[in-house]
């Protein structure tokens, strides 16, 4: 599986942006994809993940800024974040999970979101 993440920028405080994941290869119906972040020097966190059946999760510090989605026919997720703060500012990693063949995590290269304050 390749992932191909795009959307990042810089954005002021109190801005929007939107992220996309499109995945492509050998992408199995039963899934889950999403996105991490993180800063340098701290571990990666959880921002949003959605599985193929549509059930979401989201970290704590995105509940209520932060929307999760995907397209199932183009194999993509979006992530639609607003009311932006500088503490959001990292490097997003795109998630494509398949455990149910056991094949585990593939990560995207990362896009950087850039919050002004």
């Amino acid at each position: 599986v390749q992932l191909q993440a795009s959307g990042g920028g810089l954005v002021q405080a109190g801005g929007s942006l939107r992220l996309s994941c499109a995945a492509s290869g050998d992408i199995f119906s039963i899934n889950r994809m999403g996105w991490y972040r993180q800063i340098p020097g701290k571990e990666r966190e959880l921002v949003a993940t959605i599985t193929s059946r549509g059930a979401e999760n989201y970290g704590d510090s995105v509940k209520g800024r932060f929307t999760i989605s995907r397209d199932h026919p183009k194999n993509t997720v979006y992530l639609q974040m607003n009311s932006l703060k500088p503490d959001d500012t990292a490097v997003y990693y795109c998630l494509y999970s398949d455990y149910e063949r056991g094949f585990g995590d593939t990560w995207g290269q990362g896009t950087l979101v850039t919050v002004s304050s």
